[in-house]
């Protein structure tokens, strides 16, 4: 597991969140820890190194 801190795009905290790097390419949707609100997750790894995230609102 990889543990990522990212902004959340609605209520502007930082939050981290695991990833799990046996998966390559990853995309769904989890609530802010915060603000509750869903956040489109998408997430690439390479050879088990976080190469992409993006956090999107989805709201």
């Amino acid at each position: 597991m990889y543990e990522h801190y990212f902004v959340c795009p609605f209520c502007w905290e930082t939050i981290s969140m695991l990833l799990d790097s046996s998966v390559i390419k990853q995309s769904y949707v989890e609530d802010c820890e915060v603000c509750c609100n869903p956040i489109q997750i998408s997430v690439i790894f390479f050879n088990g190194e976080l190469v992409g995230f993006e956090a999107i609102n989805i709201g």
